[in-house]
């Protein structure tokens, strides 16, 4: 046992012995910080080590692996191995410098060190020269945020941007410089300043226009849509500044004009942009226009689904018409007309269709065109998703689609899809991107809904103070309503049941003591759920009361004092305009007074015929009307009238945005029918008229009876693209109104016409229906004393031009030119004789109120002797 012990002592001290030499060898051959001579042979290394220098931010094994270098690779010290790993590092943008050194070698192993500099990172961003509104375009388009890395061609680039977002504008001389700036307050970060001088905006001076013979020089300038000379009076609210982009866009247009009038080779020879002064250009352009070329044969290939008579009749253009281009473009292409030839195949599935004009043989100035048809597959819908929604069912979204999975494709079904959704207002129709997406390998397509939903809710709330005490008005109005959750408080959204796009409204209205009003209404679009069949119930209250005898015997006296002794008693201070002005406030009189109470129920049905823009409606209502003493209406003064009252609606509504409309129509003709109740009585009408006693009118009135036919339409027709966002829109609209009678001694008092003016719904108008004629006084040409108006007519025309088109916010300008008039009986009614006025106007839409506006306008005739003269007039809701 002692022996062997001995025996391991010796082994460990021979074992010890041998290893200290090794060791010793070791720490000598051991070289720290070796300089690297790159003259020298390479060396072969195994990598024992890499340690990372200066990226605080980042995992070192993510370092690591950029690099493409890993622990037991073996390099060449020097050599491409580490000059490529270099490489990987920098080109991951993260850094502004990259170095890799030896730390130290042993033997065949070499320790690594990444020495990087991480990129400076932003502080904050400082504009110079700068307006805040472009501040934020700016931002939008740079991206550059506070903490992200910044490097030089992250610099370059936003020079960039901003020189072309100035030279849009107009500054072409615009100067941007972009310097960074150590921020001593934060290691490793910069201020970043951006510096503008805009300069002046560049104008055109002249345009010369050279080789045209066909074309005069205004005819050619005409052409050049955003190219303008300034100084021309025909170019006042035209683009004057040059704009680089919007001028070769210009030359484009030219050419386009001449192969609409059949110069197919029309060229531009040359173009220049010179200096004129510091402020402006001139524009030279050289033409070619070449000759005219004519239609001559067209030929239709691979047609199978319309024979080539349709075609042609779709085309319409004849052996020798002009070969316009333009035209030719317009009738065959999908983004042509509605009836172009691409379109009339893509309503019948044929989504891969595609058309090509070949001008297949050009003899002299005639050309033969041959149409290639590639009529491809029909293409059946597979999928329809719906994104963006998070306000209704989406139940109640896709029952107004006409794309439904399984169905042929139809490009104007997806329109008119498109429209449906945007009539709902439920979402923003200027952000709604809606497309079909092809699937090649089983030829169906997904139809894709990308949706921005938007509250179109609205709530109204206003108080003040008045000569007749508090005023003020509430209304709520919610477009989203479920009213069969109303039960079930855990499917509320909110405060209240949503999401099956119902409407319900309540209001409420008051001016003190004198009037009151107070209503409630509820519409379903789709009563039932299956069927487009609407459903409406409403109910009103109001009451208004009059002032007693010595508020107008004060009015009088006042003014009788004023007008006789030149305002002498208001000037020593006895205070007649005191005393009236106070005294309506104390006018007020119980015993005169105006009640109406009614409730309506309308169904209404969406037909096919003439066409599917037309919606059928009937209602059925019951008025109730009790005055006392009621001295503003003619026949009616004291006693209880009763109105059952049928109506019959035929619309046609076609219009894309009810916001901002661009396109479309609408047009409504209504007739209101009451029970010839005189028919079932065998009371003397005529002796009863013409005692013209409270009693007689008690028994003339009792059931009010009448017919009342109205005729109402608006046309819009854009005057530049439809498609752009700001598309200039005029709007047209003719309006006529008649109220008549069964039986000639029984003219209602109520449900007159009171024209003139603003057209707002308020306390003076007395069971009237009001219609606005502007740079005219509330009702000034309404014929008070004949008995109100039983007839009026309105035209108009209107030129929109939108400011702001957001979800949020809507603003538009007009300009207007319109005419009306109204008479007191049907007989006398000439609708060409009216009264004119123009003036322009902007109109303002926010989701939680509605529409709002202001115009001014003038009258120019004269009403009972009255000029209409200026007016400002203040519009709340959206008028038909």
């Amino acid at each position: 046992m002692r022996t062997n012990l001995s025996h391991i002592i010796t082994l460990l001290v021979a074992i010890i012995c041998c290893a200290l030499p090794s060791r010793a060898q070791l720490a000598s051959d051991t070289i720290v910080n070796p300089t690297v001579i790159f003259s020298g042979l390479p060396k072969t290394y195994e990598i024992a080590g890499i340690r990372i220098v200066g990226a605080d931010n980042y995992e070192e094994k993510n370092i690591i692996g950029y690099s493409g270098l890993k622990l037991g690779d073996y390099v060449q010290i020097p050599g491409s191995d580490i000059t490529d790993a270099a490489k990987r590092l920098w080109k991951q943008g993260l850094f502004s410098n990259v170095k890799i050194t030896v730390d130290k070698v042993a033997g065949n192993k070499a320790w690594l060190c990444f020495n990087l500099r991480q990129q400076p990172r932003i502080s904050s961003i400082v504009y110079s020269g700068v307006k805040k509104g472009e501040q934020k375009d700016l931002d939008d388009a740079l991206q550059l945020h506070r903490g992200n890395q910044i490097t030089q061609n992250i610099v370059n680039r936003a020079e960039q941007i901003i020189q072309k977002y100035y030279s849009n504008k107009g500054f072409g001389k615009a100067q941007v410089k972009i310097d960074l700036a150590e921020d001593l307050s934060a290691p490793n970060e910069v201020i970043v300043n951006i510096n503008v001088k805009k300069h002046d905006k560049v104008k055109v001076h002249k345009i010369y226009i050279d080789g045209n013979e066909v074309l005069s020089d205004n005819q050619v300038q005409r052409a050049m849509k955003k190219t303008n000379e300034k100084g021309k009076l025909i170019n006042l609210f035209k683009q004057k500044k040059f704009v680089e982009s919007d001028y070769e866009d210009d030359l484009e247009r030219i050419i386009a004009k001449y192969n609409e009038k059949g110069y197919r080779d029309a060229t531009i020879l040359s173009d220049s942009v010179v200096p004129f002064d510091d402020k402006t250009v001139d524009v030279y352009i050289t033409l070619d226009e070449g000759k005219k070329y004519y239609l001559n044969n067209v030929s239709w290939v691979g047609n199978t689904v319309y024979p080539t008579y349709i075609l042609d009749n779709i085309l319409g253009m004849q052996k020798g018409d002009v070969y316009n281009q333009k035209l030719i473009n317009k009738r065959t292409a999908a983004d042509g007309d509605e009836d172009a030839v691409s379109n009339y195949y893509m309503d019948k599935g044929y989504l891969f269709f595609q058309l090509v004009p070949i001008e297949k043989n050009v003899h002299g100035d005639s050309i033969d065109l041959e149409m290639r048809i590639m009529e491809g597959p029909q293409a059946r819908i597979n999928n329809v998703v719906i994104n963006g929604n998070d306000r209704l069912y989406e139940k109640v979204i896709r029952r107004e689609l006409r794309v439904k999975p399984g169905e042929l494709f139809s490009k104007t079904d997806l329109m008119r899809s498109a429209r449906e959704i945007a009539q709902t207002g439920h979402f923003d129709p200027e952000n709604m991107d809606i497309r079909p997406e092809p699937n090649d390998e089983d030829g169906t397509v997904d139809i894709l809904f990308n949706l921005a939903s938007k509250s179109n809710d609205q709530f109204e709330f206003s108080m003040g103070w008045g000569q007749t005490g508090i005023i003020g008005k509430v209304a709520i109005k919610f477009t989203n309503f479920s009213i069969k959750n109303l039960f079930y408080p855990n499917s509320y959204r909110g405060l209240i049941p949503q999401g099956e796009g119902q409407q319900f409204t309540i209001s409420a209205q008051t001016n003190a003591r004198y009037y009151q009003a107070y209503s409630i209404s509820f519409l379903d679009p789709w009563f039932g759920g299956k069927r487009p069949n609407s459903l409406s119930v409403s109910a009103y209250y109001s009451r208004q009361t009059g002032v007693n005898s010595s508020y107008y015997n004060n009015r009088y006296m006042n003014n009788y004092y004023n007008s006789y002794y030149g305002g002498m008693y208001n000037n020593y201070g006895y205070g007649y305009n005191d005393y009236y002005n106070n005294a309506i406030e104390n006018a007020y009189d119980p015993n005169k007074y105006l009640q109406m109470l009614g409730v309506n129920v309308g169904f209404g049905k969406r037909l096919d015929w003439p066409d599917d823009w037309f919606t059928f409606q009937a209602e059925i209502g019951y008025n109730w009307y009790h005055v006392k003493n009621w001295a503003y209406l003619l026949n009616m003064q004291n006693g209880t009238s009763n109105s059952l009252v049928l109506g019959l609606t035929l619309s046609r509504n076609s219009i894309d945005n009810p916001q901002y409309t661009r396109t479309g129509s609408t047009f409504s003709l209504n007739l209101q029918m009451t029970p010839p109740a005189s028919l079932f009585g065998k009371k003397d009408w005529k002796k009863l008229s013409e005692e013209n006693t409270d009693a007689a009118h008690r028994e003339l009135y009792r059931w009010i009876e009448y017919w009342k036919l109205r005729f109402n339409s608006r046309t819009y027709t854009p005057l530049t693209n439809p498609e752009g966002k700001y598309t200039l829109v005029l709007m047209t609209r003719a309006d006529i109104g008649l109220l008549g009678s069964y039986n000639r001694y029984l003219k209602s008092p109520f449900e007159t016409f009171y024209v003139g003016g603003d057209g707002m719904s308020g306390s003076y108008t007395y069971a009237q229906e009001t219609i606005a004629l502007r740079g005219y006084d509330n009702g000034q040409l309404t014929p008070y004393y004949e008995g109100g108006g039983r007839a009026y007519t309105r035209f108009g025309v209107e030129l929109h031009f939108p400011f702001m088109l957001q979800p949020t916010t809507t603003i538009y300008g007009l300009t207007f030119l319109e005419g009306g008039n109204a008479w007191s009986d049907i007989k006398k009614f000439q609708p060409f004789d009216i009264k004119r006025s123009a003036g322009v106007g902007v109109r303002i839409f926010l989701p939680m109120v509605g529409m709002m506006g202001i115009d001014w306008a003038y009258g120019f005739d004269k009403v009972y002797g009255e000029k209409g003269g200026s007016h400002f007039h203040f519009i709340l809701g959206q008028e038909f």
